[in-house]
């Protein structure tokens, strides 16, 4: 029987070519595309502030855009109303001379709210931007005076108002000045700085490693000032070489303390603000050999506070010195049988009678409240819980607040306690902000700025009163990031968690595009491992663009926390690391790869790659020369390669000294194992990398070069331990990394 054919009608076939053109269009413009992640910011997600809260702790001051004259105001809310005024209008910021108003890059109120200092222009110092010039404004009569006028511009670092807010004192080119505002007249106190004398600031390692900047302080009467001083002559200098700016290389100087060698000799000194002679604690033990990484006022005193940490960082000594006398004494000592971390939370209490201290002597991260002798010490966060971070001590309402997870080591949520110890911790946070929370609290706790964010929500900051947990206003929600994400259709994170027999790990996996169970894939671990981070945490983290990003290419993608790294599970887990950094956490990393083996039926175990960057570059090295029947491919960006070469307090802190653990320092260096190289290999770095050094890069090519280990590498010329300077960098690193993931997994 024949059959009729019908011609198709015309219109169909245009609306069939126009319905098919607009959904190719559509899967164009919802693809995650590395151009769109690292050059074009089209996933870049918005903040809010700086917020200062006002010492009224009624409002809070923050930055918003001036249509008229560019640049900035700054505008007061008043938390419970919302009113909205004006402090200080772009305008008002517009120097003598110039048409355009200061660039904020950051602000402080003096202690009244009464004058407002203004730092801008500024420069990189190391690893931050430290240094540049300071105005201050004076609100009642409107003056705005550049300080340091007379001083090499942009060369001003850490200004600060005097308690009186009458002067300011600045360091500049390692040298200490005090600026009258009245008068404007500015005069150096300090003159031996320069060259390896660093007064009111610090070397290399002190920022990178114990997190110290700001170098000196203004007594509460403003007659006097302490600060440190930092002689690096004894330190040995690695050279960073810039053959890209000039027809000739030119060599970078970096005084930087590695594994073994000497360290800054540092020690506190008390100058008058007027100037004089200095004064210098006598602080026992060599200051070569020991770190004062802790110095402040006790307040409506003339004492200051210092913590003495010694050289392995097991032992910190809290000594009380009295800047007219300079009489010293030892109050409190806290040892460790492995290592001592740092903290931000002293808060004295009760006229100057007790202060708050950080421990973890209990086996939890825990605040205690000690006597000023140091002879009675109290818990006041009690629970098997870690602490992770103070946000409010408040003695008018009797509580602390702060930051703890006791349930789930992926997410953050607001607690409370009572100062005095009693009652149990009281969760403020409400369930429904399930994921990760942080704070900003006024002086009073009753107001907050609560920035929340999960794996899905990228941050939301909100005005919200204590200890309710009501929100006021939504500052920012971010919803255009949340749209352009939401249209992606990416797979989201799924937590999961891996026992290896005596513990239990965190671990997330991201599925491929189109995911069917019953297909094989390929699997790319990301992994950190170090005890500076952690990688599975129920946080925005960009979104984690770049996991999805490979996990629409057709992969698998998962990391694991193992022992040793940053999450709140108490001291013993902390700590199980020490004198065998790259060791037991690669064989935790290990151990859960094989289990999720069992696990997953849908993993390739014959495609099984890793990547990590810095500590996790480490990591991977270790993993793919200690387990090469696991993992197939590794790629490490910015690594260690032997810990001997990296800096001595970081290092030192979680290994020991070198003398006392040589073998350990061996057995966890992957540079020893580059010869049980079996998969394919990739490295990267950055020749200007101040943190890492390249010098880590050269010697394991070497080793392997002399082992006849073929691999991939990559350099990029004067480019930091982030790979992100100069033009195009960061694409182009992504794009080398997704050619060598799709060529060799």
């Amino acid at each position: 029987m024949r059959r009729t054919l019908k011609l198709i009608s015309p219109l169909f076939v245009v609306l069939v070519f126009f319905v098919n053109t607009y959904l190719h269009a559509q899967e164009k413009r919802t693809a995650l595309t590395l151009e769109d992640i690292y050059k074009n910011g089209t996933y870049e997600q918005k903040g809010f502030g700086p917020v200062r809260w006002m010492k009224d702790n009624q409002g809070y001051s923050t930055l918003e855009n001036n249509k008229e004259f560019g640049g900035s105001d700054i505008v007061r809310y008043d938390a419970s109303s919302g009113k909205r005024t004006v402090l200080v209008s772009a305008k008002q910021l517009i120097p003598t001379n110039e048409t355009k108003p200061l660039s904020i890059a950051n602000y402080e109120w003096s202690d009244n709210d009464g004058k407002l200092l203004i730092f801008t222009n500024t420069r990189r110092v190391w690893r931050y931007n430290t240094r540049g010039d300071y105005w201050v404004l004076n609100l009642k009569t409107g003056k705005l005076q550049q300080i340091g006028k007379n001083v090499e511009p942009t060369t001003l670092m850490f200004a600060k108002f005097s308690p009186d807010a009458s002067r300011v004192a600045y360091v500049s080119k390692q040298n200490i000045y005090v600026e009258d505002l009245a008068t404007g007249m500015n005069k150096q106190i300090t003159f031996d700085g320069g060259a390896n004398i660093i007064n009111g600031t610090f070397d290399w390692v002190y920022e990178e490693e114990l997190d110290d900047r700001d170098g000196f302080r203004w007594s509460p009467d403003g007659n006097y000032i302490a600060y440190w001083q930092s002689d690096t002559k004894n330190i040995g200098t690695f050279y960073l070489i810039d053959n890209i700016d000039s027809i000739y290389s030119r060599p970078i100087p970096l005084p930087y303390p590695k594994v073994g060698t000497k360290l800054s000799a540092v020690k506190v000194g008390v100058i008058s603000a007027a100037g004089g002679k200095t004064k210098w604690f006598k602080i026992p033990g060599d200051p070569a050999n020991n770190y004062l990484t802790r110095m402040d006022f006790i307040p409506h005193s003339s004492e200051v506070m210092v913590q003495q940490l010694n050289r392995p960082q097991n032992s910190n000594k809290i000594w009380i010195g009295n800047v007219k006398t300079m009489a010293l004494k030892n109050i409190y000592t806290e040892t460790d049988p492995d290592f001592l971390d740092l903290h931000d939370d002293i808060r004295w209490l009760d006229g100057e009678k007790y202060f708050t201290w950080t421990s973890e002597k209990d086996g939890w991260k825990q605040l205690y409240k000690v006597s000023r002798d140091g002879t009675e010490s109290k818990i006041i966060t009690k629970g098997n819980f870690d602490v992770v971070q103070i946000n409010c001590i408040d003695p008018q309402t009797g509580y602390v607040y702060y930051i703890a997870s006791p349930d789930n080591f992926t997410q953050r949520y607001l607690y409370r306690s009572k100062i005095d110890g009693s009652g149990e911790a009281e969760r403020v946070t409400p369930a429904s902000y399930a994921g990760q929370s942080s704070y900003q609290i006024s002086g009073n706790s009753e107001w907050a700025i609560q920035t929340f964010q999960n794996t899905t929500t990228p941050p939301v900051i909100s005005l919200i009163h204590l200890p309710d947990h009501k929100e006021m206003s939504t500052l920012q929600d971010n919803h255009e990031l949340k749209e352009k994400y939401a249209d992606l259709h990416l797979n989201p994170k799924e937590f999961f968690r891996v026992d290896i027999g005596d513990i239990t790990l965190d671990a997330w996996m991201i599925k491929p595009k189109n995911f069917d169970p019953s297909k094989k894939y390929p699997l790319l671990f990301y992994v950190y491992g170090e005890p500076a981070g952690a990688t599975v945490q129920d946080n925005w983290e960009g979104g984690a663009l770049w996991d999805q990003y490979m996990a629409q290419q057709g992969y698998l993608v998962m990391s694991i926390d193992n022992r040793g790294t940053k999450t709140p599970r108490g001291k013993a887990w902390r700590n199980s690391i020490y004198g065998q950094i790259g060791i037991l956490a690669s064989q935790d990393q290990a151990g859960a790869a094989k289990k999720i083996f069992t696990m997953y039926p849908f993993i390739d175990t014959s495609r099984i790659g890793i990547w990590g960057w810095s500590g996790g570059g480490q990591m991977t090295l270790n993993c793919m020369f200690r387990h090469p029947d696991i993992y197939k491919t590794g790629l490490a960006v910015s690594f260690v390669s032997d810990q001997r070469l990296y800096d001595a307090t970081y290092q030192e802190r979680y290994m020991g000294l070198l003398t006392d653990n040589a073998k350990g320092y061996h057995d966890g260096s992957p540079i020893n194992f580059a010869q049980n190289l079996q998969g394919t290999l990739m490295i990267i770095a950055g020749t200007g990398d101040d943190n890492v050094h390249y010098q880590n890069f050269e010697m394991l090519s070497n080793e392997l070069i002399k082992d006849n280990k073929l691999f991939y590498m990559m350099s990029y010329p004067m480019r930091s331990h982030g790979i992100y300077e100069r033009e195009n960098t960061s694409l182009h690193l992504r794009e080398t990394m997704a050619k060598y993931w799709k060529e060799h997994l």
